[in-house]
């Protein structure tokens, strides 16, 4: 019986710990709703397009302003363009705007955070910095980023890659604040640990120190920090774009349909309303999915 035992245990594959995590988030009911609504909308966004072939940019004056009908779920806008297809392509930019702004910000933020939390030397500096751009009003510094480089980039790569660029540079170099601050205090308890002592205590440098023993331990806060900033880079992007400094007026965003159905809301308050409901579902459903991650993968809660 000892040795049927034994062989059982051998053939039996160690639990990866990321099946814990998943154990964790699946108790989250509000995650698991906002998982399946972002994965509803990137369905719509990446698989949509491919069902409905409409062209978004494609002008029929003798189409606008229709109602929702078989040919147009969605209605026209006031140059007969299908909103359908529109939002569909608008939520393809507004995302990859937000996934992308966030790639630039949690990695600006974890690197400061890392370096002044581990390197004591560097703190003072580094947080110092993090303060003054704290300090800084974003709205009027992100409006007068696109007021300086739109032209510019515009030339040198086209206008829609070149405000793209812009849009995600700015977004990004201005909200990785938040993210240093609280990596920096993880790494300040991490580096305290035990673990970290005895890794120190035997010669371990510290670029090694840090990438085997300092980042998996502070990977919850980053997660949480980067799920919340799609949601943060995707109402900044909507808010440019409202306000006129965004993509051209060819190139559809949620929150360039929001900018281009302003003058007739009282009249087609749909084309308000569709966009709306876009940019809230996301940023709610990515805001749900963050409190998951950050109870999946707090360890103490995990192991209850």
């Amino acid at each position: 019986m000892t040795d049927v035992a034994a062989a059982a245990t051998k053939r039996r594959a160690p639990r990866n710990q990321w099946w814990d995590v998943w154990d964790q988030f699946k108790t989250h009911k509000g995650a698991l709703v906002g998982l399946a609504v972002f994965f509803s909308i990137l369905a719509l966004i990446l698989i949509g397009p491919w069902f409905w072939t409409q062209d978004p940019g494609y002008v029929n004056l003798r189409s606008r302003n229709q109602g929702f009908s078989a040919l147009h779920p969605f209605g026209t806008d006031q140059l007969g363009r299908d909103m359908l297809a529109r939002i569909m392509a608008g939520g393809k930019v507004s995302i990859s705007v937000g996934l992308t702004a966030m790639l630039l910000s949690i990695t600006l933020g974890t690197t400061i955070g890392v370096l002044a939390g581990y390197f004591k030397r560097l703190e003072n500096l580094l947080m110092r910095g993090t303060d003054l751009f704290l300090a800084l009003p974003l709205l009027p510094l992100l409006l007068l980023m696109v007021t300086l480089f739109r032209e510019p980039l515009s030339r040198t790569f086209g206008p829609e890659t070149g405000i793209f660029i812009l849009i995600v540079t700015a977004i990004g170099a201005t909200s990785w604040m938040q993210s240093a601050r609280i990596v920096r205090g993880s790494v300040l308890a991490v580096k305290e640990a035990e673990f970290v002592l005895a890794a120190r205590s035997i010669g371990t440098p510290p670029r090694r120190m840090i990438t085997r023993h300092i980042l998996p331990n502070v990977m919850s806060p980053i997660m949480v920090s980067a799920t919340l900033g799609i949601a943060s880079a995707i109402i900044t992007e909507s808010a440019l774009s409202f306000l006129g400094l965004g993509f051209p007026p060819d190139f559809p965003t949620w929150g360039r349909l929001l900018f281009d159905a302003v003058d007739a809301m009282q009249l087609y308050p749909a084309r308000v309303i569709l966009p709306g409901v876009m940019i809230s579902l996301t940023v709610l459903s990515v805001n749900y999915i963050g409190d998951g991650l950050r109870d999946a993968l707090d360890p103490r809660i995990r192991g209850r």
